[in-house]
């Protein structure tokens, strides 16, 4: 809880919480293919690094294009019904990536009813590997597209509920909560997916971890409702919800807040738009990159399979709890130096901008232990999901409620723009240095190539930030979108 929060009554941490293990389990979802690929995968279907880098950069392009869509899904059917949809179709398509491999030999043999061992066998006897990978690569592109449609659906519902729940200045840190359970999901990622895929074949594992988002969406149904209509939301913590709207509704020329859908054109007029997306597009491409490229950097330098590379995941993502601070920070500001919450929260993420510059020594002192590039690419991902807290919520700064689905599925959009670039030059990049041995600065190989790509990322967020201030310098709310 917020420490400026007194006692009103704590239903809104149960929606809360509900946000949060929703979060975790997107992540657990979109990590299964990142901790399966290189040891139980590929080498079933002959990937290639290039081949993992197209499904995740059209992963990225699928999640980013839905999430504009999403955006405005979410705001139409309203948070309860939307956020219900989004996780019962990524569910789906979670669970969908454990038959590629029956669909693949079925594809090939003509024989779809074999089960998952006797895909296995029926892979191994064909002679066109060509064949296999680009069978299997299509399919796994295509159950990569059903998750991505319903993933893009958690921020933009998440975010909105927020809003619903919690006053401004609360909102970067209850954002920073549920925000965490991406860390956590990424955290539980190399514990459980490497060793059920080991136990039970990594098919099981897209099925047993798909699976849980069909149990959330229970909880959900059950516990989720309009504070103001929620018989567990009490009259004193209702007042505390909506303090915002108490306040603004005494200020001279106040214009109560319509129901009507928001204009998606009109949403581009405005900078905070830009801000906010320009903003996401500049880092959103980092986290994904870490999530995604960790464990095979932890294979590729240092030679680790991946239950040797699930301790230094486990430590990397520990480490990365720490942005739940993130969210504290901009409500110190506001309450301890008189900001308004958007100074603050742009206060906060100028701090978390310097923290990612890390990343330019992790790759020179690599040499020391695989620790050192451990530890700080934690940072730099602790300081991504205190960013990350902080920009979602200067949407609910800007915006009235009505449109922060919407806006933030537009930020979501140019994020993943960013993702699919990152992403596919990545794998590009580290399959043509370890070809030609390329030489970079001291480093030569596949190193060289995540050399370039770590100094990449270590100044993507105070370019941002930069972009985002010179865009917005000071708090301007819109009241007038249609």
């Amino acid at each position: 809880m917020s420490p400026s929060t007194k006692s009103t009554g704590k239903y809104r941490w149960s929606i809360c919480a509900l946000l949060f293990f929703a979060t975790t389990i997107n992540y657990l979802d979109r990590q299964v293919l990142s901790l399966t690929w290189s040891d139980f995968i590929a080498p079933e279907f002959h990937w290639t690094n290039n081949d993992y880098g197209n499904i995740t950069a059209l992963f990225s392009i699928f999640y980013a294009v839905s999430l504009l869509f999403a955006g405005r899904f979410v705001d139409f059917m309203d948070t309860k019904k939307g956020f219900l949809w989004a996780i019962g179709v990524w569910s789906v398509g979670a669970c969908l990536h454990a038959f590629c491999g029956i669909a693949t030999s079925g594809y090939i043999t003509g024989n779809w009813f074999v089960g998952f061992e006797e895909s296995k066998e029926v892979l191994r006897t064909v002679q066109d590997t060509g064949l296999v990978i680009n069978v299997s690569v299509t399919l796994f592109i295509f159950a990569r597209f059903v998750l991505a449609v319903g993933e893009a659906g958690n921020f933009p519902a998440a975010i909105k509920t927020t809003a619903e729940y919690f006053p401004k200045k609360d909102r970067a840190f209850s954002t920073s909560i549920f925000n965490a359970g991406a860390t956590v999901g990424a955290l539980a990622a190399p514990i459980s997916i490497p060793f059920i895929a080991e136990s039970f074949g990594w098919e099981m594992a897209f099925i047993i971890i798909g699976a849980l988002g069909f149990v959330w969406m229970g909880f959900w149904v059950f516990m989720y409702d309009k504070p103001e209509r929620h018989k567990r939301v009490s009259a004193a913590e209702l007042e505390y919800i909506q303090q915002d709207d108490i306040a603004d509704s005494k200020l001279v020329g106040y214009v109560p807040e319509t129901t009507t859908k928001v204009s998606l054109i009109e949403c581009f007029k405005y900078k905070q738009t830009w801000a906010f997306a320009f903003g996401k597009f500049m880092t959103d491409g980092v986290w994904w990159f870490f999530l995604f490229w960790t464990p095979a950097y932890l294979s590729s330098v240092y030679g680790m399979d991946s239950t040797e590379a699930a301790l230094p995941l486990f430590v990397l993502y520990m480490i990365t709890l720490l942005s739940i601070i993130g969210g504290w920070l901009p409500t110190y500001f506001v309450e301890k130096k008189g900001m308004n919450p958007y100074e603050g929260r742009m206060r906060a993420m100028l701090i978390f901008a310097f923290f990612p510059l890390l990343a330019l020594i992790a790759q020179p002192l690599g040499y020391i232990s695989y620790w050192v590039p451990v530890i700080i690419i934690g940072i730099a991902g602790a300081a991504h999901q205190s960013w990350s807290a902080n920009i979602f919520t200067t949407v609910g700064d800007m915006f009235p409620k009505k449109a922060i689905a919407t806006i933030t599925g537009i930020g979501g959009l140019a994020g993943g723009i960013g993702s699919t670039i990152i992403n596919k030059g990545s794998g590009l990049l580290f399959d043509y240095s370890k070809e030609t041995n390329m030489a970079f600065m001291g480093f030569k190989g596949i190193e060289s190539g995540y050399f370039i790509i770590f100094s990449i990322c270590a100044v993507c967020y105070l370019t941002g930030w930069i972009v985002m201030k010179a865009l917005v310098p000071k708090y301007r709310p819109i009241t007038n979108l249609q």
